[in-house]
């Protein structure tokens, strides 16, 4: 019985392999690099956003004002939008200005509505905190852009992201005495691409003012004299606290 019992099973692992054999399904021999490519889907793309470009001009001036300072002159301190006591600004953007490569044009014509609505305005409250400075920026200096309301104010943001606070600025909670110029490099380091010669560090009563940096229509970094000459000579400055 067991030789039987044997045969039985060699001839039923025999037929089990001409089973597999048969059922097995061919492998596709491996694509060519070619073929690879012609079935497989195609990358994944977005398209850049497209940045409007203003004329009339040679270039911008982007100002970002230390609130701080501004909050402790007259007549800032009146001013409850940016200074109230519930109001914790650092660098705000005070306006973006065309300009040309000597003097800058201000107020210009336009059919455009002189006066900013709420829709547009207070879309940039967290970075230009001011009903009031917004509709005066737009008056002097937006209407001579080129650009609509919508526009100007999104190439605003659009340059303010542009740049990189230095990290010193991000944390000052207690007041600070700096350098002008280390203040400078400290912008300089943070913002690779920018050039010494297309920012200006400026100052108030002792105090950290404005930085102003130049950009071209598209928002690259450029030099500028005429703002470069802007920078504070003191040796060294104060940096109010945020709150």
């Amino acid at each position: 019985m067991s030789r039987y019992a044997g045969f039985i099973a060699l001839a039923f692992l025999a037929l089990a392999a001409l089973a597999y054999t048969l059922l097995k399904p061919e492998e596709a021999p491996p694509l060519s690099p070619a073929q690879q490519e012609s079935v497989a889907p195609p990358p994944a793309t977005t398209s850049p956003v497209k940045l409007p470009l203003g004329t009339g001009f040679d270039y911008y001036v982007l100002a970002l004002s230390w609130s701080p300072t501004f909050c402790s002159l007259n007549p800032g301190g009146g001013n409850r939008d940016q200074c109230g006591p519930s109001k914790n600004y650092g660098l705000v953007v005070h306006g973006l200005w065309p300009q040309f490569e000597r003097g800058y044009p201000e107020s210009c014509p336009t059919d455009a509505a002189q006066r900013v609505p709420e829709s547009v305005g207070r879309s940039m409250l967290d970075i230009m905190p001011s009903m009031g400075l917004i509709g005066h920026e737009w008056r002097k200096h937006g209407t001579c852009s080129g650009l609509s309301q919508a526009d100007y104010f999104a190439v605003t943001r659009a340059a303010y992201e542009k740049v990189t606070a230095p990290a010193a600025l991000a944390t000052v909670r207690k007041e600070t005495r700096i350098s002008p110029a280390v203040l400078e490099s400290q912008f300089l380091d943070a913002n690779r691409s920018l050039d010494a010669r297309g920012i200006a560090v400026t100052c108030e009563d002792g105090k950290l003012d404005e930085i102003q940096i130049c950009l071209t229509k598209d928002l690259e970094f450029r030099t500028c004299q005429d703002v470069d000459r802007n920078s504070c000579r003191q040796q060294s400055i104060t940096i109010p606290p945020r709150r």
